[in-house]
């Protein structure tokens, strides 16, 4: 078994900051740059892009819904075809940045109400695939919805944690307006149970089986880089190599 750490970055603004990406940049493997519909700009993603390639950690697409204000975490309603474009355009922008860099495009995976929509939407999981495998790319989703049942019809999945999110009982991460802290205990308590046993405890106490690739802890998250370098040294002999 061989897990990646990866988180969402990058999602800076002009003169406004958000999480601490140099940082945490150290202690994972790959990142998730977000591509300007909800948080970043060109600068900050060329910043970001190359913050990874001196760290040597693999850079994947963060597209979301148009929603800067609300920062990706509120759903709309587009159509199929509507969603597809915005996503494709999001991974182009990020895209272009990498081959400045002589870097590739190493994966897709939707931010925040994107990524929950996925769960149950059937158009929304579509368009997300369907812009994914236009770059030939794998995407990281969540077992137990339709990541599992739409995506793989069009590219590879690999399956993802979240370290430092609470759960539902359909193994679902609970995802929030704004990140609770946990402790590196917590954090790593739960990735550990999920790498060694399969099973990841909902917030009501119920274990879900699940599956994990890659593991993500959140640079906006208080404490953020003491959780990502506690689960790097827990995850030892497991850890992916770059």
């Amino acid at each position: 078994m061989a897990i990646d750490i990866n988180c969402d970055m990058g999602e800076a603004f002009a003169i406004y900051k958000c999480g601490d990406d140099e940082g945490i940049m150290p202690f994972i493997t790959s990142a998730n740059v977000a591509c300007g519909f909800h948080a970043s700009d060109p600068s900050v993603m060329h910043e970001t892009v190359r913050l990874a390639k001196k760290h040597k950690v693999r850079v994947g697409a963060h597209p979301s819904f148009p929603d800067r204000q609300g920062f990706g975490r509120r759903v709309m309603k587009m159509s199929r075809d509507e969603l597809t474009d915005c996503i494709i355009y999001q991974v182009g922008a990020l895209k272009a940045f990498l081959e400045t860099e002589g870097m590739p495009l190493n994966h897709v995976k939707p931010h925040g109400a994107l990524y929950g929509a996925a769960w149950t939407d059937e158009d929304v999981a579509t368009a997300c695939a369907t812009a994914a495998a236009a770059f030939k790319v794998p995407m990281y989703g969540t077992t137990g919805t339709l990541h599992e049942t739409v995506w793989p019809k069009y590219t590879k999945v690999l399956w993802e944690i979240f370290a430092d999110l609470d759960y539902d009982d359909q193994g679902r991460c609970i995802i929030t307006r704004h990140h609770t802290p946990v402790t590196p205990d917590q954090a790593v308590t739960q990735i550990m149970r999920v790498v060694k046993e399969g099973k990841i405890r909902s917030i009501n106490g119920k274990d879900v089986p699940t599956k994990v690739d890659t593991i993500c802890v959140h640079s906006d998250t208080p404490g953020a880089v003491a959780v990502a370098k506690a689960v790097r040294d827990a995850l030892g002999p497991y850890l992916v190599k770059n």
